[in-house]
């Protein structure tokens, strides 16, 4: 069974400054739960243009959704989770997320969730 990678892989330094400052930086882990691709844009991340055109025809629009526009956190996990798990988080976004992203939040039940 093949997963399809649903976003580009993140670059080194933007990886590894974002687990950096969820490990450490309040103010940064404010402004990613309240817009986390404004976030990754103030530590260097820029979306991945898509070509216009693959080998089997055009782009479709549902395929140019920006990266990361669903990957969502309600409420982080503390720092030390985040700092615990960094191997495990870095290797993820430097594959590329597919299904599984790395939950970052605090591990609430699904049904205590809010779903936008």
């Amino acid at each position: 069974m093949s997963t399809k990678t649903r976003t580009a892989p993140l670059p080194v330094e933007v990886a590894d400054r974002l687990l950096d400052l969820l490990g450490s930086d309040d103010l940064f882990r404010e402004r990613f739960q309240r817009d986390h691709l404004a976030a990754l844009r103030s530590i260097g991340y820029e979306a991945p243009r898509p070509g216009p055109i693959t080998a089997c025809g055009a782009v479709s629009a549902a395929e140019q959704v920006a990266p990361f526009a669903s990957c969502k956190v309600t409420r982080l996990a503390p720092k030390e989770t985040i700092a615990a798990a960094r191997e495990e988080i870095m290797s993820m976004l430097l594959r590329g997320l597919a299904q599984t992203t790395p939950r970052l939040d605090l591990g609430l039940p699904t049904s205590q969730i809010s779903r936008k």
